[in-house]
């Protein structure tokens, strides 16, 4: 669950947001429909009305996958929060479906960040493969852990008797659980979200939990929405690795919120790093609360080379200035594939690409690639044979998207130029990220959307996600220098 000063928290109170195709008033248009002008994304999952924020880690059950996220119906004149539910069948096109869990559905308060698991063995006593849900509540500014569970495959939940499944200890942060299944332990771990510091907890029965030990960070402000996974490094199911990874906030680095983790080992009811620095999994403004997961249907051995990853495309320090009409709190950023990979005699790297179905939704490339006349499209910049630095610039009515990069220095530069937009000065703050050694500058692709952009590293080594508001699309237009190659296409119509 984000965090924001008190004041502005109170205005949306870990407001959050139904996932829906952004042009979609029903849920159920597929994105290449969407109306010639719209500002709403094409690809980018946003809420039919109101204010969004968390996406929760999705579950696959009766042929799609079903993704649960914030939503306050009651934007901007009331406050708590809902879990709703969008669904999908590639990760691409998702359709909204309604709330799987009510706000205030019992005293204990507004359901916040969790995350939800099958209980494949029936430890808590509900059947074995129960769907069961783990959720923040919190009353009176209280943070309390509480149990769900679903009767209809995940798509919507009760509260179980018993709850609070785990109280508060009596820390103001206590919050966004984070729930595993640890096959060597045979037992759950949950990981939760303590200010600076990260807890962790174990149970056999998924109802009593007991503290494990904890991780603090001291250079990263509040840590929110963590995970805790393992992956097989370079596809190699012999050479394991875990993977530690929250929401954090990184002015102390000269740049904003984002998402970053830590590699190393799970091991004596402990997480304990590698002597590295922690990496940011996004190197741009806006990349939070980010969730991963594989998918059921794969290998084992599958499972630990790839997963998956969705985050917010939204920053604390602007969402509630930001523009908007329908709705309000940005969009989710489109789903990506992570692998862990080497890195010479650094940690191992986690790599970001696109779903490759994403490709599908563009058409032929445009006769006038300076100017695309539409507010979604894709561009594919070729950095390889330019001796000078490249830089490409997206300009609106409303504002200016400018990403450079230097074939020399092996720098990427991403930042706004609003004419109109968010006063705060990390709307304007340039994020600047090197390629990593042994990564490839060659080419660069811009995913373009109505409300963002996120830009990817051909090989995966680096990514940059933005929220920009750049305004009226039959305005957009396409600047670029020293580029000796790109083509941009626009959505299928």
């Amino acid at each position: 669950m984000a965090r924001m000063p008190a004041i502005r928290r109170r205005a949306v109170l870990a407001a959050g947001g139904a996932l829906a195709l952004a042009a979609c008033t029903a849920g159920d248009r597929p994105p290449q429909r969407v109306t010639p002008g719209t500002r709403r994304p094409s690809y980018h999952l946003t809420p039919p009305s109101h204010w969004m924020n968390d996406p929760q880690r999705p579950l696959f059950s009766g042929g799609e996958w079903h993704l649960y996220y914030l939503y306050n119906a009651d934007f901007p004149h009331g406050n708590g929060t809902s879990w709703a539910r969008a669904v999908s069948a590639d990760m691409v096109i998702w359709r909204t479906a309604g709330v799987a869990i009510p706000k205030y559905v019992d005293a204990w308060g507004d359901i916040e960040s969790g995350s939800v698991v099958v209980d494949e063995q029936g430890a808590a006593g509900l059947g074995a493969g129960a769907v069961v849900a783990f959720a923040t509540q919190q009353a009176d500014g209280v943070q309390r852990q509480s149990l769900f569970v679903s009767h209809d495959d995940g798509r919507t939940f009760v509260p179980e008797p018993g709850n609070p499944v785990l109280d508060n200890p009596g820390t103001s942060d206590f919050r966004d659980p984070k729930v595993i299944y640890d096959a060597a332990g045979d037992r759950w771990v949950m990981v939760l979200a303590e200010g600076p510091r990260l807890g962790f907890y174990a149970s056999t029965d998924l109802r009593e939990w007991d503290y494990l030990s904890d991780f603090t960070s001291s250079d990263l402000g509040l840590l929110e929405c963590p995970d805790l996974f393992e992956m097989c490094l370079d596809g190699d199911p012999d050479r394991r690795v875990w993977v530690l990874l929250a929401s954090a906030n990184g002015a102390a680095q000269g740049r904003s919120t984002g998402t970053v983790y830590w590699t190393g080992t799970w091991a004596d009811d402990a997480f304990v790093p590698d002597e590295h620095p922690p990496r940011w999994l996004d190197a741009g403004p806006d990349y939070y609360a980010t969730i991963t997961w594989a998918d059921p249907r794969e290998s084992e051995d599958v499972q630990l080379a790839r997963r998956y990853a969705l985050g917010w495309l939204n920053s604390w320090a602007y969402a509630a200035e930001r523009s908007g009409t329908e709705w309000q709190g940005g969009s989710q950023s489109v789903v990506r594939e992570i692998e862990l990979v080497s890195h010479l005699d650094r940690a191992p790297m986690l790599t970001s690409r696109p779903l490759s179905a994403l490709g599908a939704l563009m058409g032929d490339p445009l006769a006038s690639p300076t100017r695309p006349g539409t507010a979604s499209f894709h561009v594919e910049v070729e950095v390889e044979g330019a001796t000078d630095g490249v830089e490409l610039t997206l300009r609106g009515d409303a504002a200016a998207y400018v990403l450079r990069a230097d074939p020399v220095t092996r720098e990427i530069g991403v930042r706004r130029m609003p004419a109109k937009g968010p006063h705060d000065e990390a709307w304007e703050l340039e994020h600047v990220s090197r390629v990593p050694d042994g990564g490839s500058l060659s080419r660069l692709e811009l995913w373009v959307d109505a409300g963002s952009v996120e830009v990817f590293v051909s090989d995966g080594s680096l990514s940059f996600s933005t929220a920009v508001d750049l305004g009226d699309p039959s305005s957009l237009t396409i600047e670029h220098v020293g580029i000796p190659a790109a083509t941009v296409r626009s959505l299928s119509a």
